[in-house]
């Protein structure tokens, strides 16, 4: 029986061996994401107190409650870890535009939109209106065109390609606008309003 366990042994002792190296790199990538999205969170948090250009890698990692030289695993700089948000938020205001069609009510829909942006409206301002602005415009219309490539046209008289440009960039610009003017000069509902008037009587429009 001696002889008879020692194979067994050797072939847990293997396992195990084999094992501890899974379970450690499955330790890390859960630390990873978790310290990843505590510095998205963070930053998120820190432009609702004060403007992007005061805030330093250091605020971001002590909000986050992450080392300082863990930032830099995740990220170069704090612009590219706004550049990581900006694709984030980008993809899912996309995502509330093109729900729009779907929606019982186009108004509605412009309304979730909005309220969407107003709740993020520090981010959304810098985005649309900082140094960074035409670069985000250019990551909107790339993923508004892809995620349009998958859906039925509006309507027959106008090509999908150029309604997706059109739709983009209006929408953009006028919420560019909106965040660029005093936080209680247009509600929620104002700009949902404008926005369906516009879209409505061009990109929506019947045959």
């Amino acid at each position: 029986m001696a002889e008879n366990s020692k194979p067994n042994r050797k072939l847990s002792d293997t396992a195990s061996h084999k094992a501890g190296p899974l379970a450690s790199s499955r330790s890390t990538h859960a630390r990873a994401v978790r310290s990843g999205k505590a510095l998205q969170e963070a930053m998120l948090a820190l432009l609702q107190r004060k403007p992007f250009d005061q805030i330093t890698v250091r605020d971001i990692c002590a909000e986050a409650k992450v080392h300082y030289a863990t930032f830099f695993r995740h990220h170069e700089t704090k612009e590219a870890l706004l550049s990581a948000i900006a694709k984030d938020e980008i993809a899912h205001l996309n995502r509330l535009t093109l729900s729009i069609r779907d929606a019982e009510s186009y108004e509605a829909g412009f309304q979730a939109l909005c309220g969407y942006v107003a709740d993020h409206r520090a981010l959304w301002s810098i985005l649309l209106n900082g140094g960074a602005g035409g670069a985000m415009r250019e990551e909107w219309l790339r993923v508004s065109m892809v995620v349009a490539k998958e859906e039925q046209p509006i309507n027959a008289w106008l090509p999908t390609e150029l309604g997706t440009i059109c739709a983009a960039s209006l929408i953009a610009e006028t919420l560019a606008w909106w965040v660029g003017q005093p936080e209680d000069a247009y509600s929620v509902s104002e700009i949902a309003k404008i926005l369906y008037r516009l879209l409505s009587t061009s990109i929506m429009a019947p045959d």
